[in-house]
This record gives C-alpha cells, sequence and structure tokens, in this order.
C-alpha cells in the first residue's frame, strides 16, 4: 500500500520503497549506527548492507495513512542500545514526518548485531 496525502489540487502518492530509503538513509547518519543488517533465514547469519541496499533492513507498512517502520541495524560496539535507538527513533520520526506529510505510529527497532569499528 502506498502513503496518500489527498489536497485540493489531487491525489499524491509515496511508494514505501521511497520512504524506507529515506528512512534508511537518515538512520545511517544517526551516531552508533553502523548500518542496516539483512537476516537470512534459512542461515540466520546477519550481513551488513551496503548503502545501495538500504531498504533490504528496513519494512515500511501504511495503515490508514499512518506508517509503521522496521528497522534491522547494527550498532558499534560500546554504545549504549538503549540511547541509540531513541535517538534514531526521534532522527527518523521528525525528518520522514517532514519529508512525506504522513504521520508515523510505530517505529520498531531490532538490533541484529554488534560490530567494533576501527
Amino acid at each position: 500500500m502506498k502513503g496518500r496525502i489527498t489536497n485540493q489540487l489531487g491525489e499524491i502518492l509515496i511508494d514505501t520503497d521511497v520512504i524506507a530509503k529515506y528512512a534508511g538513509s537518515t538512520a545511517v547518519e544517526c551516531f552508533g549506527i553502523v548500518g542496516m543488517a539483512a537476516v537470512s533465514m534459512k542461515d540466520g547469519l546477519v550481513k551488513l548492507l551496503k548503502k545501495e541496499s538500504l531498504t533490504r533492513g528496513i519494512n515500511v507498512t501504511v495503515n490508514n495513512n499512518m506508517l509503521t517502520i522496521d528497522f534491522h541495524v547494527i550498532v558499534s560496539y560500546g554504545v549504549s542500545i538503549s540511547a541509540v535507538s531513541e535517538n534514531l527513533i526521534q532522527n527518523v520520526k521528525y525528518k520522514v514526518e517532514e519529508f512525506t506529510g504522513l504521520e508515523i505510529g510505530k517505529i520498531n527497532i531490532f538490533v541484529e548485531g554488534v560490530r567494533v569499528i576501527d
């Protein structure tokens, strides 16, 4: 389903892939986030995604013009996961709502791994 905004001039439809890409680029700018993760269900392996495939670690659903965004992330070693998560939620909520004009109902963060940064 796509995000839908109706105004006096017509209708605007926003694809969930566009929202996911914007949310992913916002997320990797946050302190403590190494990147998005892709989880292989058959192996149970977690793989760090490159910038070109950020949307694979993000799932966006639209229900009654309310967004739900699921992030699968890898965090830096030694940082507070709760502080990083709260920072991620605040940044993504503000920027995505400003970008799309749609309200975010829920942001779920799944920490899939920890990585030491050189």
